[in-house]
């Protein structure tokens, strides 16, 4: 292929694919780098290349003593600073993008009547950022749940450490999600437990002294434990203390 030119919606999408898998399965024999290079007209390893210089950028993986591609573009920087100044913004546009390389309709499968009261339009945006925030936390977790180890995708979910309702700009940055399993999920929303800034799980006394078999097992084993951490995508500690302190019993 010749030589060309990284354009700025080409790295949006190289972006959007560096969030949706492990920091470990980039590789230019990955299937999903291979199919993305091909509808972007450029080589699986030009575009693993890319993923590893916006790896270079990743302040988890520079905590982790990793490092990604030595060298990278002005512009790499650039739309790294655009995602993390407005994920909300960044995300419905790298995958309206995504779709237009891909050929296929960006639209997913809508009830007759669209949540929230919202318009047909703002229901798509909804659904396919919502949609975006699930698969990018999965894939940093390796769809494990952080807490308990259970590794069965359909019972996972994408949990918002600050509520999506709180926080617009940061509402599909991974960095304020936890992967989490159902349970666990529901309670971490309802305030029964949290994950302290220095990723430690804590119960709520009802919980901790509960009588319930149930109750143990599923939740009081767990206080103090730290938590798995992903691969990428680290929570952001300030996102983690919000919870802490607003959210948690």
């Amino acid at each position: 292929m010749p030589r060309r030119n990284w354009t700025r919606d080409e790295l949006v999408i190289a972006f959007n694919l560096y969030c949706k898998i492990p920091f470990s399965k980039i590789d230019n024999r990955n299937p999903k780098i291979i199919a993305l290079a091909n509808a972007l007209g450029r080589t699986p390893s030009a575009l693993s290349w890319k993923l590893a210089n916006f790896a270079r950028l990743d302040p988890t993986l520079q905590e982790r003593g990793i490092s990604g591609a030595t060298h990278g573009g002005k512009l790499e920087k650039k739309i790294w600073d655009e995602f993390n100044g407005d994920w909300q913004k960044l995300s419905y546009e790298s995958e309206k993008l995504l779709c237009s390389v891909l050929g296929v309709g960006i639209e997913p499968e809508l009830a007759q009547a669209y949540p929230e009261g919202l318009s047909r339009s703002a229901s798509v945006t909804v659904r396919v950022n919502q949609a975006f925030f699930r698969t990018a936390v999965l894939a940093a977790y390796d769809s494990t749940c952080c807490i308990t180890g259970l590794a069965v995708p359909v019972l996972l979910n994408a949990s918002h450490i600050v509520p999506w309702s709180v926080d617009v700009k940061n509402r599909t940055n991974p960095r304020n999600g936890l992967c989490l399993n159902a349970i666990h999920d529901r309670a971490f929303d309802r305030g029964l437990i949290t994950v302290t800034p220095d990723y430690k799980v804590r119960i709520c006394s009802a919980l901790q002294n509960s009588q319930e078999q149930a109750a143990s097992e599923l939740f009081s084993q767990y206080q103090g434990s730290k938590i798995k951490l992903p691969e990428h995508f680290t929570p952001d500690p300030s996102f983690l203390d919000f919870h802490n302190r607003m959210i948690f019993r």
